[in-house]
């Protein structure tokens, strides 16, 4: 299974963050939709990610006066993307590895999707869930 399978159950609409935007309205947006994160997109390129881990490391050095600063100066860059045919279990690996939580996915160098470890994580449980009920009803045929 690749990353397109959890795309096709996605809303198609990701919401981005521009690098120009003061701190303190992504925030907003992040609370508003309930999410942890946004990338970053500089036209249509995909320049980092904004996530609350750079809010808790910029709230603990600047203080309230983080929320003034520009997502450009916080953001975590660059950013960490796959392609649509990753393997799910790839994108698991590489989020472990590289200790994030989201992953832009980018086609023909643009953004297409969003997916979050708990994205592929559910799909994961979901799958082996499936083969579980198979075998059981296999078995229980013989």
């Amino acid at each position: 299974m690749t990353i397109s399978a959890i795309l096709a159950n996605h809303h198609r609409d990701v919401l981005t963050a521009s690098p120009h935007e003061s701190v303190g309205e992504v925030v907003t947006r992040l609370a508003k939709n309930r999410i942890g994160a946004l990338p970053v997109v500089d036209g249509t390129c995909v320049i980092g990610i904004f996530s609350e881990r750079d809010i808790v490391y910029g709230v603990a050095q600047h203080g309230a006066d983080f929320l003034t600063k520009t997502v450009a100066d916080t953001m975590t860059a660059p950013a960490i993307t796959v392609a649509p045919d990753t393997a799910i279990l790839s994108a698991l690996s590489l989020m472990s590895k590289r200790r994030i939580r989201h992953l832009p996915v980018i086609k023909d160098d643009a953004l297409m999707g969003f997916v979050s470890i708990g994205d592929l994580v559910k799909h994961r449980i979901e799958k082996i869930e499936t083969e579980a009920a198979a075998m059981r009803d296999y078995i229980s045929m013989a």
